[in-house]
């Protein structure tokens, strides 16, 4: 299994999709590893954290030359794997191949993209009948999608999600309870950790995403002395400098996906948890092989900007 598994992650890395099938079996595999995995999987430093990669693939090996191969280095990444880059394909299934190879040291929990609706809008449906011819790639992804994990907690300290935080949601213990095999819902927690923002507000504002919450610093600060957390590490909106810090320095934004739709000019960065909890950021360009092509034809409208 480990040397045709090897052989497929070595076509993946060079941007060589795999046969319909492998990719059939691969979402197989991968289903049995996440359905044992809890909402909230709990793993240990040292760990490496990154934002959103949205189908940026030569991005994502830049991603893995500054932070370390797998397994060599344990990945923890936050979504939104998928849409809007060129590679979804290539990007989601390398990670995912990772994933099944490498169980222990790779984790892949749910972003708001990893959704049949929004993926049928935003690119990666339409790059899956573009390179497959049909819908069933799409499908096998999407069934993959509704297994992912909601969340992770790092050595019990880094809570780690999407979005964000809930106004139904006081506990980690309650994230635990929720039924998570479905398509994101349209509200309520599991919604709300996929979609929601930090925001310079008091409490709980209403979100211009059209999908869970805008929260302000009483919120986190409430939310991370009650779990007892040192911080929570959160991906889903575009940060100019890689990483931004806010809120006394108890919650961060990780971004991940540099030159953002081939045209936004910001830097990314992964967030490094040694076994102590110590942070080091590390920030990286956009990778010098690009797609000739440019920028893709179909617009990918920023005012939606997730």
């Amino acid at each position: 299994m480990a040397s045709s598994l090897d052989r497929q992650i070595e076509q993946l890395r060079n941007c060589q999709p795999i046969s319909e099938q492998q990719v059939k079996d691969l979402c197989l595999k991968a289903r049995e590893i996440l359905v044992e995995e809890a909402n909230i999987q709990w793993i240990d430093s040292p760990v490496t954290i990154c934002g959103d990669i949205h189908g940026q693939f030569w991005d994502l090996l830049e991603l893995f030359r500054v932070g370390g191969e797998c397994p060599d280095t344990n990945y923890l990444f936050l979504g939104d794997y998928v849409d809007r880059g060129f590679y979804s394909v290539e990007t989601f299934l390398l990670l995912l191949a990772l994933k099944v190879r490498y169980p222990d040291r790779m984790t892949l929990i749910r972003g708001n993209h990893e959704s049949r609706q929004i993926t049928q809008v935003y690119g990666f449906y339409d790059e899956c009948m573009k390179k497959y011819g049909s819908a069933s790639v799409w499908r096998h992804c999407s069934e993959v999608f509704d297994y992912m994990s909601l969340g992770a907690v790092v050595d019990g300290r880094v809570f780690c999600v999407h979005g964000g935080l809930s106004p139904n949601v006081n506990s980690l213990d309650q994230i635990r309870l929720i039924d998570r095999k479905q398509e994101v819902p349209h509200d309520g927690a599991m919604c709300d950790l996929l979609w929601s923002d930090p925001d310079d507000i008091e409490g709980w504002g209403l979100s211009p995403r059209g999908a869970g919450y805008l929260f302000g610093a009483d919120v986190v600060k409430q939310f991370v002395h009650a779990n007892n957390l040192d911080l929570i590490a959160r991906a889903h909106q575009l940060v100019m400098e890689g990483h931004k810090l806010m809120f006394d320095e108890k919650i961060v934004t990780v971004w991940s996906a540099p030159n953002y739709c081939y045209r936004c000019g910001n830097v990314a960065s992964i967030l490094e948890l040694d076994e102590n909890l110590n942070s080091n950021y590390q920030t990286f360009e956009a990778a010098a092989q690009q797609d000739a092509r440019g920028i893709p034809a179909k617009s990918t409208s920023l005012q939606y900007f997730l």
